[in-house]
């Protein structure tokens, strides 16, 4: 597949858009909305590469929750800020909870606690629950702190690469059942 990634980043080039600023945060958030909906169709991207499950990564894949006759609703193609280990699985951030402003206010606050600020393949965030929970300066975090199982991930884990963490988040790709994107949304602004 083409990568969209290229195909985005190339636009804004064109249109004189920096990276990493303001301007291409809009820029993106327009640009990628008129995309539509996408589905797990995006994880074949040449820009996502497979990966294991790392803690500071930001990845997508596929989920088939193990309680999801009882969750209320659950998003099963999560955009994923890996924090860590936990029981038979890992700790995430799973940004689809948020909206996509509130998700590039929160980005920005986590590119604080990266391991670097060169955007490249070794940059990685640097969070831990204890560091979230310290500061209302993560508190965004709340609807998003999700325990996955490993045997649940029902597609390889691709990592998105730093350079497009700003484009990533305004895709189109959450997969909720039970429960609309606005209710959601909804719920999520109560917990923060």
């Amino acid at each position: 597949m083409a990568s969209l990634f290229d195909k985005l980043e190339s636009e804004a080039f064109r249109k004189g858009i920096q990276a990493r600023t303001k301007e291409a945060e809009v820029w993106f958030a327009k640009n990628v909305k008129k995309l539509g909906k996408l589905g797990p169709n995006v994880l074949k991207d040449d820009r996502l590469k497979k990966t294991r499950i790392k803690a500071g990564d930001m990845v997508m894949y596929t989920y088939d929750p193990k309680l999801k006759k009882t969750l209320p609703y659950y998003d099963t193609f999560p955009l994923a800020v890996i924090v860590g280990k936990a029981p038979g699985g890992f700790h995430a951030l799973n940004l689809h909870y948020l909206p996509p402003k509130v998700r590039a206010i929160f980005l920005d606050k986590l590119n604080d606690v990266t391991n670097n600020q060169k955007f490249d393949d070794s940059t990685k965030f640097k969070i831990t629950y204890k560091l979230l929970k310290a500061t209302s300066k993560y508190k965004y975090f709340a609807p998003c702190y999700k325990h996955y199982l490993t045997p649940n991930v029902t597609s390889n884990v691709m990592k998105v690469n730093s350079s497009e963490w700003n484009i990533a988040i305004f895709l189109q790709t959450a997969a909720f059942r039970k429960k609309s994107q606005r209710y959601i949304w909804g719920q999520s602004r109560r917990k923060y």
